[in-house]
């Protein structure tokens, strides 16, 4: 980095690492890496001053939340450089820590939001119909399902732990073989 930063979110979009962190003094800072030409480049366009945590890039298109719990998803629009609404699931979970969304995660073209309390909504952003009351497939909170919901949370409980000490998801991410 051409400067000291603390990083504390990062994402690899359009062939670049982007990463916003703290700087020396505090300060928000955003720098992204170019591989071709191996330089870092401070970065202080509208993609940066409204990009959240989680975040993902998928298909091209650079995705984020718009609410602590996950129930919007916007995506950013490069060419006229800002964030749109993008989905709306109209299902606000509620505010507190054990509901916030901790990660975004790809599986077959669709979005995982992963909350800290092991619940998982899945969001089918290939879908042309973006509106939820039309298509309910669009946006499904599957942590109360079945099996799946038995495997997923077993296994997320057992990387994150189960006591309060360790029930903070830092990152997670499925591998596809």
């Amino acid at each position: 980095m051409s400067t000291a930063m603390v990083p504390f979110i990062g994402v690899i979009y359009e062939g670049k690492w982007f990463l916003k962190g703290l700087g020396s003094h505090r300060e928000v800072m955003s720098e992204a890496y170019d591989p071709d030409a191996n330089t870092w480049t401070p970065i202080n366009d509208g993609m940066v001053a409204g990009w959240r945590n989680p975040s993902i890039s998928l298909n091209g298109r650079l995705y984020a939340l718009d609410c602590r719990d996950g129930c919007k998803l916007r995506i950013y629009d490069g060419a006229t450089d800002s964030w749109n609404r993008f989905i709306d699931s109209k299902l606000h979970l509620g505010s507190s820590h054990s509901l916030e969304a901790a990660a975004l995660v790809p599986l077959n073209g669709k979005l995982c939001i992963v909350r800290n309390n092991m619940s998982i909504s899945m969001v089918d952003v290939s879908s042309p119909d973006k509106q939820v009351e039309s298509n309910p497939h669009l946006w499904e909170n599957i942590a109360g399902r079945g099996h799946f919901r038995t495997l997923v949370t077993n296994l997320w409980s057992s990387i994150a732990g189960r006591s309060s000490l360790k029930s903070h998801i830092v990152h997670c991410q499925v591998l596809q073989a």
